[in-house]
């Protein structure tokens, strides 16, 4: 996690720009992540955003709930201050820099947790159901995980399609050499996603309910469930 981190780092003041040039329906995922959550948005829910990035689905989050009380998370200081800074306007929000794997969820439990784009980072399939185990146990009863990551295809044939059509979106805004002598090499070296049907199937092994997919195009998703 190291060069995920040092990538972050060094990525932190472009990312929101960027972010829209490197995935295909990044707005649409994360309308899709919002829209999915399921409490009335008087209640005063406690959220945890696991890999918060630069606060993009927090501040979300807190328009849609403005009596929720957010703890974001991320790996990257400088995300972290970004977040910081963005969300000055609320005084309910706490900040920890921490890795995925390290972060100590406390005894109090959160009615809904959220991630995006973090977890296809893990290196191995184990460390991700290890923390979709710690992410059950974290939520309260009925609470909900909501997911917006990239994933992989179950087919050899559509990996290809979506890995086209992807670059065919980057170089909309981005020239050829980056595409190909960065960010190929980039997501091929940080990015270690799994099957879509295998997150199903682990949450579902966890003890989740209700597992189901919100949204999916190319290679991103939106997928949850509750305990």
């Amino acid at each position: 996690m190291k060069d995920v981190k040092n990538h972050f780092e060094e990525e932190a003041e472009e990312y929101d720009g960027l972010i829209l040039k490197l995935i295909p329906g990044y707005q649409e995922m994360i309308d899709s992540l919002i829209r999915s959550i399921p409490f009335e948005s008087s209640k005063p829910i406690k959220v945890l955003d696991l890999g918060c990035g630069t606060g993009n689905i927090t501040s979300e989050v807190k328009k849609r709930y403005p009596q929720a009380r957010v703890t974001c998370v991320d790996l990257a200081e400088n995300m972290i201050e970004i977040s910081q800074y963005k969300l000055a306007r609320y005084d309910d929000i706490e900040y920890q820099v921490a890795d995925l794997r390290d972060f100590q969820y406390g005894e109090d439990n959160y009615d809904l947790i959220i991630s995006s784009l973090a977890m296809h980072h893990l290196r191995t399939d184990e460390e991700k159901i290890a923390i979709y185990q710690r992410i059950y146990n974290a939520l309260t009863e009925g609470g909900v995980f909501l997911n917006a990551d990239q994933v992989l295809t179950s087919s050899e044939h559509l990996e290809k399609v979506n890995h086209e059509q992807w670059k065919a979106f980057m170089l909309k805004t981005l020239p050829l050499d980056e595409v190909e002598e960065k960010w190929v090499p980039t997501a091929y070296n940080e990015d270690h996603p799994a099957p879509l049907v295998d997150h199903l199937d682990w949450l579902r092994d966890v003890g989740f309910k209700e597992v189901d997919v919100m949204w999916k195009y190319v290679k991103g998703a939106v997928f949850g469930g509750r305990k």
